[in-house]
């Protein structure tokens, strides 16, 4: 062997590391934001359908607006049907490498 390919080599290993810590932290990033932007879905279908039955004030989108902006999320679309239910798609504001996080939910009266 020649002298200096153990560092070489060494110095190759370091970079492998440091790339895949980076690419598990990218996606758990990823995992984090797919799961709020789930979470600002849900709250906002079942706000909405709140509105739908008239357990709450509000038209049940724009109700559903107001609850996926305080979670930092947008409404994509909203969508009521058949009784008294209400799906919703919503997009976080915060973004990733891999693109924005989005979350669909559908609520409603319980059977």
């Amino acid at each position: 062997m020649e002298g200096g390919s153990g560092t070489v080599l060494a110095l190759g290993l370091g970079l492998v590391i440091i790339m895949a810590t980076a690419l598990i932290v990218l996606l758990a990033q990823s995992a984090v934001l797919a799961s709020r932007a789930a979470a600002a879905a849900d709250l906002a279908a079942l706000a909405a359908a709140d509105a739908a039955r008239g357990i709450t004030n509000g038209e049940p989108c724009a109700v559903a607006e107001a609850v996926a902006l305080r979670n930092n999320a947008a409404v994509l679309s909203c969508s009521e049907g058949d009784g008294e239910t209400v799906q919703v798609r919503t997009e976080l504001g915060t973004r990733t490498l891999f693109g924005a996080a989005t979350g669909q939910a559908r609520a409603g009266p319980p059977p």
